[in-house]
């Protein structure tokens, strides 16, 4: 059962959206929030597996809880909710730790497969508005490759290129003539020698150092 916390200062779409989550078998609804004060408190009481967080809210926002959730031990996965496609605060967010960008008029099961998604962490949320986001507000690489990138093979070089561009754990099996196992454990290596907690940062990381 994936465990989600509602954060939204508008009632009737937690209402909304509570509804669909709780018309899944494998998902449950455990915390709702008004702002990012109350999500802070809700997730320390809860410990969900996924966080669905309106950027946008009155007594603390959205980035804020954000950032102070993802200082906690073993933080959920954070999916920002927007109102629009090129959201600079989303950019930030994903750039703080979050897992992904949703608009908040995304079709129901494209919600819920997204809650999915960032829980198996296999793919990333919507791969090429991701990267059209980065690509919009991520400024030309300055900051050069950390070392760590030099300890990859030159195969997990090549995993790393497909998931930077978003591809899913099948894609990359499908195009590297690999099993999903294996891809999985190329990327869990990926992000161990990277330091980095999931595949969004992988993206970002690309972005930062010029890989992409």
């Amino acid at each position: 059962m994936i465990r989600v916390v509602l954060v939204d200062d508008q009632a009737l779409f937690r209402a909304g959206i509570r509804m669909l989550v709780a018309s899944q078998p494998d998902l449950e609804v455990v915390g709702e929030a008004g702002n990012g004060q109350e999500a802070i408190d809700v997730v320390r009481a809860t410990r969900p597996d996924v966080v669905m967080m309106d950027i946008r809210m009155p007594v603390m926002d959205g980035l804020t809880a954000t950032a102070r959730i993802l200082e906690e031990a073993d933080p959920p996965r954070i999916v920002m909710l927007t109102t629009f496609d090129l959201d600079e605060a989303a950019a930030r967010a994903i750039r703080q730790g979050a897992s992904g960008f949703l608009l908040k008029d995304a079709d129901p099961e494209f919600l819920l497969a997204a809650i999915r998604t960032v829980h198996s962490g296999s793919s990333v949320i919507a791969a090429s508005a991701t990267r059209d986001l980065f690509a919009h507000f991520a400024a030309p690489a300055q900051t050069p490759v950390p070392a760590s990138y030099g300890d990859l093979t030159e195969r997990e070089k090549e995993i790393f290129a497909l998931a930077a561009r978003g591809l899913s754990n099948a894609e990359i099996a499908a195009r590297e003539f690999l099993s999903e196992a294996t891809v999985k454990t190329h990327i869990s290596r990926i992000l161990t020698k990277l330091a980095l907690r999931d595949r969004v940062q992988l993206v970002v990381f690309a972005f930062e150092h010029g890989l992409n």
